[in-house]
């Protein structure tokens, strides 16, 4: 490092910065940060640590506190000050404060953090680094500091160390050189850092921008952030203005939880969930050992807005030591709990050079894992109380469900969590439920996916299943298609769908309805295997491509026919669902019809043939498709077959 002399004061001195100043200065200012307003978060947050450095040193040395009580919080704050006519904002601490050396180590070297110093001596003090854990300090990079240049195009530090008794300003245009001189008159102990504003950064002398970026940064540091009054003329302060604290100095999360009362929590909820409904559950709770971290979270009675958005964000805001950092944090939640909110405070992370984004790393995975598995057990203690659980699942059930697609390692557990509607009892039914009233001969979970729970209850495709009293799961949100394949089997028990083909339900015992003969007539003249084969054939040659095979259905008991998919593809209700989204179902989906052999207009057919055939097969056919919600392909014949048979049939 160089010097140079300087015509400013015979005490001043010019250094060069270290490193490729201009360049390294350019990237934090133009790169390393998003958003402009993110210099107050730093330099508040560089001010706090400067407190609690200070309280930290007093305990031993109760002086360097020049008058404060050591060891109250309350004897320390932080100060916004701003001077329109000067276009300048300060941002002051009476916290630890630095000397000579100590403005060019920290603020001379970029990346330099004299908070890094400072934790590195704590750990060095002891061999487990037992101090370092004693104290919260946010600043880890020494970047912050710089952030004050995307705003301002001149900046001062006047700095005295709690101890000493001169006091030294530091100041630079952030172009490659900064200037270090004795203070002239009395510094506070502490640090100010006064930013002359550029033309476009006017913005940060108001009060309301400063009030709403305090809030949603600063709110919860421990210290008080108090605004000065404004001087809105040249030494001028208004004459009304009167300190105003910006933030509630009250981190909510920190304190134990006999002291928070449920309507506190309450508040804080409607604070940061901006919701206005009750919390259904909350948790607070303080995790200790290998990684410490404080989490304070809440799930909402009723479904945030943006539960559906396609990004899918979780909205849990990570603090690291009462620092706001982000309310979007990718990784800290998993994505099937983005209902969640609440907060998550810890100084265990390591955040990037810019503290905008975290980094990969496994401290991060153990967070969310955790968080994870509290959340997990406090829904499965809450689940003994179905009439309560219910109402969490009417909300959140389709969300919750995610997880069985997404999250292999608590797949288990959230199985154990899910919730059905089913053809069984009323109310939701748990797959325990469900598995302990399986048939004798049962031996897979049979479910239905569709638009309603009223449209499967009614499906053809059930009709047998309800005769033999065998429970079918009605599954209805779009994530079901895709966690049952996934997922495959619960207790060695398979997932099958009852609208595949091949469902043979002859190896269940289940009492069939006794009206069964009459709801497919009398009963007599059944037919024989050779006339039920010679209808097959003539619906197969009448039909055509239009479907994959016609065969004998075990699972119709009202109905004449029913549509489903062959087995092993891809469903009906899915190739439905990815249609209506523009998206490609692949290869054409070969749809098989099923006969009822037993119903008369099936056993009718065995006598007719020709274009009589013909109509009949396609109308039996469309009648099959609008049952199972799609789509008549051809309206104006469907009509127009529809009013032959009318015709024929009132002629007769």
């Amino acid at each position: 490092m160089t010097k140079k002399k300087s015509a400013e004061s015979p005490k001043s001195e010019t250094r060069e910065f270290q490193a490729e100043v201009a360049k390294l200065l350019d990237l934090v200012v133009h790169s390393l940060y998003s958003n402009r307003e993110i210099f107050l978060r730093e330099l508040i947050s560089n001010a706090s640590d400067a407190c609690d450095r200070l309280r930290y040193a007093a305990l031993t040395d109760s002086k360097l506190l020049e008058g404060a009580q050591a060891g109250e919080a309350g004897a320390f704050a932080i100060h916004i000050g701003v001077d329109k006519p000067s276009k300048t904002l300060t941002i002051g601490d009476n916290g630890i404060g630095m000397n000579h050396d100590e403005l060019i180590a920290n603020l001379g070297t970029i990346a330099k953090s004299g908070t890094a110093e400072f934790l590195k001596s704590l750990g060095e003090s002891k061999p487990d680094g037992g101090k370092a854990k004693e104290v919260n300090l946010i600043g880890q990079f020494g970047v912050g500091f710089y952030s004050a240049f995307m705003v301002a195009d001149q900046v001062e530090v006047i700095s005295r160390k709690a101890g000493d008794a001169e006091g030294w300003i530091w100041s630079s245009n952030g172009q490659g050189a900064f200037t270090v001189a004795a203070y002239v008159g009395t510094a506070p102990r502490g640090t100010r850092i006064r930013l002359h504003l550029k033309n476009d950064a006017e913005e940060f002398l108001e009060t309301q921008r400063l009030r709403q970026i305090v809030k949603t940064y600063s709110d919860h540091i421990a210290l008080p952030v108090i605004l000065d009054p404004i001087k809105d003329e040249a030494d001028k302060e208004e004459s009304d203005a009167k300190p105003e604290t910006l933030n509630s100095a009250s981190a909510l999360w920190m304190r134990a939880k006999n002291e928070v009362t449920a309507d506190q929590y309450k508040e804080f909820y409607h604070h940061v969930g901006h919701a206005f409904d009750d919390p259904w559950h909350t948790l607070h709770y303080h995790a200790e050992g290998a990684i410490e971290y404080t989490a304070l979270l809440f799930i909402p009675t009723q479904k945030p807005f943006d539960l559906f958005h396609p990004e899918r964000k979780g909205h849990v805001k990570l603090y690291v030591n009462r620092v706001f950092i982000s309310d979007q944090l990718e990784g800290l939640m998993p994505r099937y709990l983005r209902f969640v909110r609440g907060v998550v405070d810890s100084s265990d992370l390591p955040l990037n050079i810019s503290r905008e984004m975290l980094q990969n790393n496994p401290t991060l995975r153990k967070i969310q894992a955790g968080i994870a598995k509290r959340l997990l057990k406090d829904l499965k203690d809450r689940a003994g109380k179905p009439e309560d659980y219910a109402a969490f699942w009417e909300a959140f059930g389709a969300v919750f469900k995610e997880g069985l697609y997404e999250d292999f390692e608590r797949r288990e557990e959230l199985l154990d969590l899910a919730r059905f509607t089913s053809t069984g009892a009323g109310g939701l039914v748990s797959l325990k439920d469900y598995a302990a009233r399986m048939k004798e001969g049962q031996e897979a979970i049979y479910y239905i996916t569709g638009e309603s729970t009223l449209a499967l209850k009614a499906s053809p495709q059930v009709e047998g299943f309800l005769a033999k009293g065998i429970e079918v799961l009605l599954l209805t949100d779009p994530i079901d298609e895709f966690w049952v394949p996934t997922v495959g089997t619960y207790d060695k028990k398979a997932f099958k769908s009852v609208a595949e083909a091949g469902t043979d339900l002859s190896a269940i015992k289940g009492g069939e309805e006794k009206n069964g003969e009459e709801k497919n007539g009398d009963g007599k003249d059944e037919p024989q295997a050779d006339e039920i084969n010679a209808v097959i054939e003539k619906l197969k040659a009448s039909l055509g491509e239009a479907v994959a095979d016609v065969r004998i259905s075990s699972r119709l008991t009202g109905s004449p026919v029913c549509l489903v998919a062959d087995t092993g593809g891809m469903s009906l209700h899915l190739a439905r669902m990815l249609k209506q989204h523009g998206e490609s179902a692949g290869p054409a989906i070969r749809k098989v019809l099923e006969i009822n052999p037993k119903h008369p207009l099936i056993k009718r057919l065995g006598s007719v043939d020709g274009d009589a055939l013909t109509d009949a097969a396609h109308l039996l056919l469309d009648q099959a498709r609008i049952v199972e919600g799609e789509a008549v392909p051809d309206p104006a014949a469907f009509a127009k077959r529809l009013s032959a048979f009318l015709e024929k049939g009132l002629a007769s």
